[in-house]
């Protein structure tokens, strides 16, 4: 990632303190058990530790805590039964998700030789799960439920906090990383118009907007020819060019992209969106022909680049990247009816980690369609097997919503005239997937990720605490 960002989740557990003085020797045990719990946790996020809490005085303790690192969820330990009031405090104060995970030591009793002790301390599959969900439901928060075993380990359980974790991170890198948007949306486009503001109070994603001259002036300072000499190395590693290539053409594209990779740096910058509809002359024109493979490398460093100035398809771009580690931008091609498939592609930047089933390629075009000038093209080849579709759009209020689908890539052939594009069967078949993705009504553009990831989707959701609509997995 050019720009790092790092989840902070809040974790403690839960028991009740009147337990502990009838039977002491719990106090080692939860002390164990919550140690081991913490370990479950990928080390892809920063745990914000609010310990093993039994009153509601360290309940109070652990929120004040978690108020105060901005944590973007809280994970909670149900040792055995607590009362609510226990958890309550820790999380009144918060907008973010409570996971309750609800793990019982061992897999089953030892029937004849289970005490008051032992049963509290080892097999105690949380009672007090639904009174927590019913507090949680009436103060107004968002909540999930795990339930698993720590005997023999528990796939589901690791997998389940896994993705909470990947959802954690989405939200910590809207809120601290930027979105620059230059230019504006391609012009009649109205799908992508957005307001700003909202963006920000609903999303907080901080929009910072730049004019294309201070783009193309962006390099003049980049004059490290080693530097560049190794950029220009990385860009010929990426790419497979086709046609007649010019290595002048390439080294200048590799001073504009370190000079991005410096801009992305000192702007903190995790989105762009970004549409040029000028003249394109002079370094204009040098700088607008160059831009699909410049933003392309940004957007395999993790900075999410969308053409046509889509500032909503950018953060799907983004979400992708974050929980899968590929993110494509991607929009409706065509159908081969013959098939019962959709063709879907786009234009443009894109991830070259998605462009598994090929080395990308790159070629130079007279012309860019429905835009100005021409230049590079950029094709990425995912591979055959499961795919995600995310797309984000908006309501008549301004409220977010995320629309979303699962498909398999087949082999087959594609278009070839320098645009990805991949063959997706849809388990409702192509005329109704499109149908159903239509009316969900989002913006003709969406992201698309390798791998099936709509269980982390709804995760990402609920943090952000706007509805989702399926449209097939």
């Amino acid at each position: 990632m050019l720009v790092n960002t790092k989840a902070k989740v809040g974790v403690f557990s839960i028991a009740l303190g009147a337990y502990l003085p009838q039977f002491p020797t719990l106090v080692d045990e939860f002390k164990e058990q919550y140690k081991d719990f913490k370990k479950t946790i990928p080390n892809s996020v920063e745990i914000i530790d609010g310990g093993i809490v039994t009153t509601k005085e360290l309940s109070q303790k652990a929120g004040d805590l978690f108020r105060s690192a901005d944590v973007d969820l809280v994970i909670v330990q149900l040792l055995t039964y607590a009362t609510s009031y226990n958890m309550l405090p820790a999380v009144r104060d918060l907008d973010v998700p409570v996971v309750l995970v609800n793990i019982q030591k061992l897999k089953a009793p030892d029937y004849e030789k289970t005490d008051t002790a032992k049963w509290l301390g080892e097999l105690y599959a949380c009672g007090a799960v639904g009174e927590m969900v019913a507090d949680l439901e009436r103060a107004g928060k968002r909540h999930a439920v795990i339930t698993g075993v720590i005997e023999g380990g528990d796939p589901y359980v690791q997998k389940e906090i896994e993705e909470w974790c990947k959802a954690a991170q989405v939200r910590r890198r809207f809120r601290d990383t930027n979105l620059a948007q230059i230019g504006r949306p391609y012009p009649g486009m109205m799908d992508l118009y957005i307001d700003e503001t909202n963006l920000y109070h609903r999303m907080w994603v901080y929009t910072k907007q730049f004019d294309w001259e201070k783009m193309w002036v962006i390099a003049d300072n980049i004059t490290d020819e080693k530097l560049i000499q190794e950029k220009a190395d990385d860009i010929l590693e990426t790419f497979e060019i086709e046609g007649e290539s010019n290595k002048k053409d390439i080294y200048e594209m590799a001073r504009y992209v370190v000079a991005f990779e410096q801009w992305v740096k000192d702007e903190k910058l995790g989105f762009v969106a970004s549409h040029y509809d000028g003249f394109a002359k002079g370094i204009a024109g040098k700088l607008d022909s160059m831009l699909i493979p410049a933003f392309s490398m940004l957007i395999k460093q993790g900075t999410a680049c969308a053409v046509e100035g889509d500032i909503k398809v950018a953060m799907a771009m983004s979400i992708l990247k974050t929980i899968s580690g590929t993110g494509q931008l991607s929009e409706m091609y065509s159908i081969d009816f013959n098939e019962d498939i959709c063709i879907i592609g786009h234009s443009g930047s894109g991830d070259a980690d998605i462009s598994q089933a090929k080395k990308p390629t790159m070629k130079r075009v007279p012309v860019f369609h429905g835009k100005t000038g021409g230049g590079y093209l950029t094709q990425f080849y995912p591979p055959v097997g499961d795919v995600t579709y995310l797309g984000i759009t908006q309501d008549k209020d301004g409220h977010f919503k995320f629309v979303v689908a699962e498909g398999v890539n087949e082999k087959g052939p594609i278009f070839t005239f320098g645009d990805t594009n991949m063959r997706t069967r849809f388990s409702c078949g192509a005329r109704e997937f499109v149908n159903r993705w239509s009316e969900a009504g989002p913006t003709h553009h969406m992201a698309a990720a390798v791998g099936r990831h709509i269980d982390t989707i709804l995760k990402v959701a609920k943090i952000f605490n706007v509805p989702v609509d399926i449209i097939t997995r």
